[in-house]
């Protein structure tokens, strides 16, 4: 059975809307392109930062982050325009076991 927090990003993700979260403390403007598990099994998702605050510092545009879904907090679905980055054409290794990823 998924957390309410992954069935969050599997919609989102699914409908291409944004998400406005906390993820270890820091709040984050993210859209979800692949969601699943790990390798140990911890619900997972590869989003596309694009505004907010990061530890490592966002470049201006965003970039690409993996976040294990268990440290998300506060988490909202919100309207916007899409964001993505072209280096997503790359296989991706966030993801093992993949439940939805959007189309490129």
């Amino acid at each position: 059975m998924s957390s309410p927090t992954f069935d969050l990003f599997l919609q989102a993700a699914k409908s291409r809307l944004q998400i406005s979260c906390t993820y270890n403390g820091l709040r984050r403007e993210l859209c979800p392109h692949v969601i699943g598990w790990g390798k140990a099994g911890e619900e997972m998702a590869l989003t596309y930062q694009f505004a907010g605050a990061s530890s490592t510092g966002l470049p201006l545009g965003g970039e690409w982050r993996c976040l294990r879904l268990d440290g998300v907090t506060s988490a909202v679905v919100q309207q916007g325009a899409w964001h993505t980055g072209a280096s997503h054409l790359r296989p991706q290794t966030c993801v093992k076991r993949v439940e939805f990823e959007v189309a490129a």
